[in-house]
């Protein structure tokens, strides 16, 4: 029972970047990961399409016989992994911006937040800033047009690279010295933030931690695959897969294709 699969599932294909440290980390367990992109991005959705969209890729999971679900995409898990939790027999592991260990380590008591507006306005991204920042001034960017650049594969272009000067303006000005990564496809364009943001500044996300939590859950639950064969990952979009292909194409043991769902 234990070789069953880890689900994933994304508004579409930027939680590769979590689910890679998860298959480092792990690299026994079977894995199925779904792009949702037809419906991406997330963060422009309302609270009750996002549950809604988090229901079905939940049960087709499930129909799958997944083991486990992790929610890379921060704005699924800050607006539905409660409903989640609450209403199907499987563990959830979901994403969070990384605003604790950056207020913690924060010198300048300044640290910038970037992500999607679903996550943002969402109530569990709003009380977990109210508890970890009170000494701590957060700039909050909504990264409005990074996802649809990256979901279209045009992650390194000179579109992205104008967008992103004009996103990072009001980090350069206020002084940050720690960036938040709130978007599970925000980890793609990390290199050229820095490129972009003074060298002081570190950027970090939520996508180790997510990998470690996965390790714990099945740990404490009796659920890790103890055969030593590398695991097999499936990986499909319910949109075009060159993209979703040509991000994992360094992943050995997987198999990406097109779903209807």
């Amino acid at each position: 029972m234990n070789d069953r699969p880890i689900g994933f599932f994304d508004s579409g294909v930027g939680g590769t970047s979590v689910w890679k440290e998860v298959i480092e980390l792990l690299p026994h367990e079977n894995t199925i990961y779904l792009a949702d992109s037809k419906y991406a991005p997330y963060g422009r959705k309302s609270k009750q399409q996002i549950i809604e969209l988090c229901i079905k890729n939940t049960e087709y999971l499930l129909s799958q016989n997944c083991k486990l679900i992790a929610i890379p995409c921060n704005t699924a898990t800050t607006n539905a992994i409660s409903y989640l939790r609450a209403n199907y027999d499987v563990p959830f592991i979901g994403i969070e911006p990384a605003i604790k260990p950056a207020a913690l380590k924060s010198d300048t008591k300044k640290i910038g937040i970037l992500a999607t507006r679903g996550t943002l306005s969402s109530e569990l991204f709003n009380k977990t800033q109210k508890e970890f920042t009170q000494d701590v001034n957060t700039i909050e960017i909504v990264g409005t047009g990074i996802v649809e650049l990256i979901e279209a594969g045009k992650t390194d272009s000179e579109e992205m690279h104008d967008l992103l000067i004009s996103i990072t303006e009001p980090f350069m000005i206020s002084g940050i010295d720690y960036l938040v990564l709130g978007c599970s496809h925000y980890p793609y364009i990390k290199e050229m933030l820095q490129e972009l943001l003074p060298a002081r500044v570190r950027i970090i996300d939520s996508g180790a931690a997510v990998a470690r939590q996965t390790l714990n859950i099945l740990k404490s639950q009796n659920l890790i695959n103890l055969n030593t064969t590398p695991g097999k990952h499936l990986l499909y979009s319910n949109l075009k897969t060159d993209v979703l292909d040509a991000l994992t194409q360094e992943i050995a043991n997987r198999k990406v294709q097109s779903l209807d769902f």
